[in-house]
């Protein structure tokens, strides 16, 4: 008898392992399965990659990711767009249908007439007062790297006025992005895109009918160096303009795949991918409805200054600022969200937090990169890219890359999961929308 009950009990604890191995456990034990949204199931499908997610004003999810026959990066070859909705936060997706087919053709002696080749690198923003969803991509048939000034890999965009039903036709914008810096100190650029996963617009600055959209830009400069700029929007994405000037880079080399977010006090914060952790900068606006101000110094966030750590990898990921109230002594706050793989390589996706309470948290690039108060993470698996967005139920969207189904570097499925505030931080904060900005920043200062 007491064999047997050795041997249940070995069971158990055995399957008890393999259900933390395989997926998350909560407090309270129960497993957070991931929504395969967009699936690569073997190592010889059409593989998935790209992450980007946005919320519409009537609170539909709009997922978006590349399906990529030519199984690699924009440029070389035929790639689509294809997405799914959800209208009950997450709970049940649609179907999964296409926005824009490439067709993989490819113009020898001129890549600029090969733009309809592929459609990759999809970055997504949900207007919150109307209907209109806008989605900037890379288009055509040059890579990153091969690209030059007379042959530039292309930027297109495309709207949804239906909350992404339906699409229009791409709209071909590239020379916004290239022009304003051909006379640059770095310039002219040899090639440049829009940081993937989601375009941030402003909670604070309207201008005309709509409130400001951020960007950020990777960009290959005239030496060759990885540089980032942000560029903004007023009419919802249809003309930009590069913030801070063509001066100088907010992050002049060593950077790579950007993101932006406002911070409390409405500046606003730039991350970059770099190898090891997260390059900062912030922009001070001296005027925000005419953009003018500057950037800081850029900062290094990575294990030597309890920063956001990336294991011998560099992986795109998403940051997001929150309103909340700390639970310990129930002060009202915000928290700056960073998202990126936490293990040894590309795997580990998970989320790190830091509690913007006092004017030095925020207040310059290298008081953001230092001193981070915790992480989550979201799976154990191999798993790479990442972007989130806040659901209508106050709850946080999670859209990332896991290798689900061991395919072992042919392609990744675009998986969801969606969290509060407090199973990030295991119960020290809760999301608080009632949070008064006004009263926050006067008590800061």
């Amino acid at each position: 008898m007491k064999k047997v009950i050795g041997l249940l009990s070995a069971i158990c604890l055995l399957t008890l392992f393999s259900a933390f191995q395989s997926s998350d456990i909560y407090k309270d034990g129960v497993r957070k399965k991931a929504v395969d949204l967009f699936r690569t199931p073997t190592s010889e499908a059409i593989p998935y990659r790209i992450p980007s997610i946005a919320k519409t004003n009537e609170g539909r999810l709009v997922a978006v990711a590349d399906y990529r026959f030519c199984r690699a990066d924009i440029g070389f070859g035929h790639i689509d767009l294809h997405c799914r909705l959800s209208d009950d936060n997450g709970k049940t997706w649609g179907d999964v249908f296409t926005i824009i087919e490439g067709d993989g053709k490819k113009v020898d002696d001129n890549p600029n007439l090969s733009l309809t080749a592929g459609y990759g690198d999809p970055c997504l923003v949900a207007d919150r007062n109307s209907n209109r969803v806008l989605l900037v991509c890379v288009c055509g048939y040059q890579t990153f790297f091969a690209s030059t000034r007379e042959y530039p890999n292309q930027v297109a965009i495309l709207y949804s006025e239906d909350g992404g039903k339906t699409w229009g036709a791409p709209q071909i914008i590239t020379e916004q992005f290239y022009a304003p810096l051909d006379n640059a100190p770095m310039g002219p650029l040899k090639s440049m895109f829009i940081g993937s996963g989601r375009i941030h617009q402003s909670r604070y600055v309207k201008v005309g009918d709509y409130y400001r959209l951020y960007a950020s830009m990777l960009a290959r400069d005239k030496d060759n160096n990885f540089c980032n700029f942000v560029v903004y929007s007023d009419d919802f994405g249809l003309n930009w303009n590069i913030l801070g000037g063509i001066e100088a880079a907010p992050i002049p080399s060593g950077g790579d795949e950007p993101k932006t977010e406002e911070l409390p006090d409405g500046s606003l914060l730039l991350s970059s991918r770099c190898n090891g952790g997260r390059l900062y900068n912030i922009f001070k606006f001296s005027d925000e409805k005419a953009a003018k101000g500057s950037w800081g110094k850029h900062a290094f966030s990575g294990k030597e200054n309890n920063g956001v750590e990336a294991l011998n990898n560099s992986c795109n990921g998403e940051l997001m600022v929150l309103p909340v109230r700390r639970n310990s002594d129930k002060k009202d706050m915000y928290l700056l969200l960073q998202s990126l793989p936490f293990g040894s390589g590309r795997a580990n996706v998970g989320i790190y937090y830091k509690e913007l309470s006092e004017v030095a948290d925020f207040d310059t690039p290298q008081n953001v990169a230092r001193d981070w108060d915790g992480r989550y993470q979201v799976t154990n698996k191999a798993s790479a890219y990442s972007t989130m967005i806040q659901q209508q139920d106050g709850s946080i969207a999670f859209m990332y890359e896991e290798d689900t189904y061991g395919t072992n570097g042919g392609g990744y499925t675009m998986a969801y999961k969606n969290f509060t505030i407090d199973e990030i931080t295991n119960g020290a904060y809760t999301l608080n929308e009632k949070v008064n900005r006004k009263k926050y920043l006067k008590k800061l200062k």
